[in-house]
This record gives structure tokens, sequence and C-alpha cells, in this order.
């Protein structure tokens, strides 16, 4: 049956991808596939912005053994610790709402807006604690506006995983996404390092003592001044195909504009989002446990010097980034389920023992080859784990069905990881946290064995 042509004339001319979708939306046709060249390119420009986000928010774990005294003056250093850990795990319970909010965001106005908006965030929340003054000077105004910073750059990386992990992954091609995805946390790992290395600079040109008292403070200046430079490269990314082509499903949404519609919209995958908290759980405890709390627990527990103990997690987090791609790879080839299980099964059965070994750690060279086991079985998480997050949803809630389960999940066992590590300790029962974080994994198993494999599924539905 011929077509009836449209009484209001030709068709309109199509807005650019920033612009909210209207009724017209579904009419677009998709946009072209980019090349490689076009496609290495932007992954290559979100995974820098994604970089600076992380060297900002893991700066704060990294040199807070130097200002936890001035923030709060107690003259005992695991106390000192708990109380940065507990404003470290305040920045953690702000993600989520940063995943509701910028997940909504980038399916709506795109993943580029929304990438550009959490790395502003981030630059304000850098440049508060840079500037701070301490409690000798301000009182409790001091860790008020620390609490204050870590919020704003919680709201930030919250909203920064749902955005990057989905367009990194609709970015990608179908047969190399676990690949190409796992450069998420590749620049994740490498703002670990990056944090770790101006750490590893100051604590040789500067003594203990001024690194104690305004030393803390550089990395924090220099954050912000990164994060405007991630700033203007985001601005230049090219939106994904992904979202283009998903042009119908966002014109729907239009009809719904609120951030609380596209939450009861993301409630009708109970299923989806369930999978992403719970192979979520014990893998975000496994990665903070080995990375943020590795450095302290070698400095707090096996009684290292805080050089040694830097030093020794920056090369075993240099090895635990290099070995990420190669992990996407195999999951290109073999599936994302039997990577995921691998990583399960591992954590379930070595992490009390690595972390017995690790308290008793005395050697550099100890330390090193056990975080380097524990970090290479944590890859079968975190390599892939971007990836079947967006595999599971459909493009008009991806970004929020990504971010906002995820924030969640990191909010309750991830953020609290350190804190509660540091509790057992004081307490006089730091082996139980060792069985916490066997728990955590066993249960994520769970969910790895019974959850569908999504290694084939389309991103453009």
């Amino acid at each position: 049956m011929p077509t009836v042509p449209s009484a209001s004339g030709p068709p309109a001319v199509s807005p650019p991808p920033l612009a909210p979708p209207h009724a017209r939306a579904a009419e677009r046709p998709p946009a072209p596939d980019p090349g490689d060249g076009a496609r290495l390119r932007s992954i290559v420009g979100g995974s820098i912005g994604n970089l600076v986000e992380w060297y900002d928010w893991y700066v704060y774990s990294a040199f807070s053994l130097y200002f936890a005294g001035s923030f709060f003056p107690t003259g005992e250093r695991t106390a000192q610790l708990l109380s940065a850990a507990a404003v470290f795990a305040v920045g953690f319970f702000v993600r989520p709402l940063g995943g509701w909010l910028m997940g909504w965001y980038a399916d709506r106005h795109g993943r580029r807006a929304a990438l550009t908006g959490s790395v502003l965030l981030m630059c304000a929340g850098s440049l508060v604690i840079a500037l701070t003054p301490g409690y000798a000077t301000i009182g409790v105004a001091a860790p008020a506006l620390l609490v204050l910073a870590r919020l704003l750059q919680g709201l930030s990386v919250g909203g920064e995983y749902g955005a990057s992990a989905t367009y990194l992954s609709e970015m990608a091609g179908r047969t190399r996404r676990g690949f190409w995805s796992s450069f998420q946390y590749v620049t994740l790992i490498m703002g670990q390092l990056l944090a770790l290395a101006v750490l590893l600079v100051l604590q040789r040109v500067l003594s203990g003592a001024a690194l104690a008292a305004w030393g803390w403070r550089i990395p924090f200046a220099l954050g912000a001044l990164c994060a405007l430079v991630a700033l203007g490269l985001r601005r230049g990314l090219e939106e994904t195909t992904a979202y283009a082509a998903g042009a119908q499903g966002r014109a729907a949404a239009a009809t719904r504009p609120g951030p609380g519609a596209a939450l009861a919209a993301l409630a009708g995958h109970p299923r989806a989002v369930a999978t992403v908290v719970g192979l979520t759980a014990g893998g975000t405890v496994a990665f903070y446990t080995f990375t943020t709390y590795a450095q302290k627990f070698l400095v707090n527990t096996a009684g290292w010097s805080a050089a040694d103990a830097t030093r020794t997690s920056a090369l075993a987090l240099l090895v635990f980034m290099l070995v990420q791609p190669v992990v996407g790879l195999v999951s290109d080839r073999v599936g994302r389920r039997p990577v995921l299980m691998t990583f399960g099964v591992l954590g379930t059965l070595g992490t009390v023992p690595l972390l017995t070994a690790l308290a008793q750690a005395r050697t550099p060279l100890q330390g090193f080859l056990l975080l380097t086991v524990a970090l290479l079985g944590v890859s079968g998480y975190t390599a892939i784990n971007a990836v079947v997050k967006a595999e599971l949803f459909p493009t008009a809630v991806r970004a929020l069905g990504v971010g906002f389960p995820y924030a969640v999940a990191v909010s309750l066992f991830g953020g609290t990881a350190e804190y509660l590590a540091l509790w057992f300790k004081q307490a006089g029962r730091e082996g139980w946290f060792y069985w916490y974080v066997t728990a955590c994994i066993l249960a994520s198993l769970v969910v790895y064995a019974t959850m569908p494999e999504t290694r084939t599924r389309g991103l453009e539905r």
C-alpha cells in the first residue's frame, strides 16, 4: 500500500545529537557506523576524561594518610584513618543520586552531554578540598567542607560510571565490545596510578611534615586543573550510533520528561537491575579491598612504611591495568559468564589466604606478588563488568540502568569496605573482614552462575 505523503511538507531537519528528542525523532535514520579510526579517537577521548575523573576520586584515598590529621585532630592513627574513611564512604552514598540524575540525562540528552557535566562536578569538588583550611584554623567547618566536596565528587563519579560505561560499550563494535569497554578500567586504574605517582614524587621532594602540613593540597589542585582539560576533550566527542538508533525509544520518553519517570521506566527491567546489583557486590568489595585499602593495610597491619606501601601498590596496579584488555578480549571469545565465574571461584577460595599472607608480608617483593595474584583474579570482574551491564538494557534506559543500580551496590559494598576493615581492626577482629569479603564474592558467584550470557546481544535496541 503506498505511503500517504504528510500534509506538513518535507521532513524536518534532525536536531543535533544533544538536542532533546521530539515527535519526529522516530523518523530519523540511524547514524552511520563510525570507522575504526573515528571509533578509536572517540574511545581514547572518552577514556582520557575517565582517567582524570578517577584520579580526582582516588587521590583522596592515596593522600588520606597525610591529611587526616588536618581535618580530624586526634592523636591515634587508626582513629584518624577511620574518620577519613567515613568521609570517603559518604562520597559513595551520594553516588546513587549521581547515577540516577546523570543516567537520566545521558539517556535523554546524549552520552556526551552527561560526560561533560560529570567532569565539571569533579573539578569543583577537588578545588574545594585543595582550598579548605584545616581544623586548627576554622574548626568543625573544615570536616564539613570536606564532606561537601566528597558529596560533589560522589555525584560526579556516580554519573561518570554509567555514562562512560555506556559510551564505551556503544562506541565499540559488536565483536570487540569486551576489549574496548575494558579501557574504562584501564583508565580508572591509570587514574589510581597517577594519584600514587604524584604521591611518590611528593614523598621524594617533601618531608613527611611538609606533606602533612600543606603538601597534600597539591594533588587536589592538580586534579581540578586536569578536570578543566578533560572538559575541553569531552566537548569534542562524537555521539554514539546506538544512541542515534534508539531515537524511537527516546521519543516515547519525551512524553515523560522527568527523571522520576525514567526511574519508573527502569523499574520495568527488574531482572536486569537485580543482576547489576548482584554481579557488582562481590566485585566492588574485592576491588576496593585490593586497591584503595591495600596501601593502608600494608602500613597499618603489616607495619610497612608509607613509601614502601605506595610503591608496591603502584607496581601491582600497573600489572592490573595492563591485563584488563586481555581479559576483555578473552570475554569476546568465550563469553562474559565464564570470565565472571572465574573471578567468583578464585575470590571465594583465595581471599582469606591472600589477606592473611599479605598481613604477614615483610618485603616489597612478597607484597607485590600477593597483591598481583589478588588483582589478576579481580580482573575477571573489572575488565568486563561495564559491558555486561550495558548489554542487559535497551538504549532508552541504558545509561540509567548501568549507572544507578551499580552506584547503589558500590555505595553499600565498595564504599564501606575500607571503613569496615578499619572498624574490625579497631575492634580487634580484623580477620572477620577477610570472611566478609569472601561472603560478598560468593553471593556474586551465585549471580554469575544463573545470569544469561550477554555477549551476542545487540546494543541498538
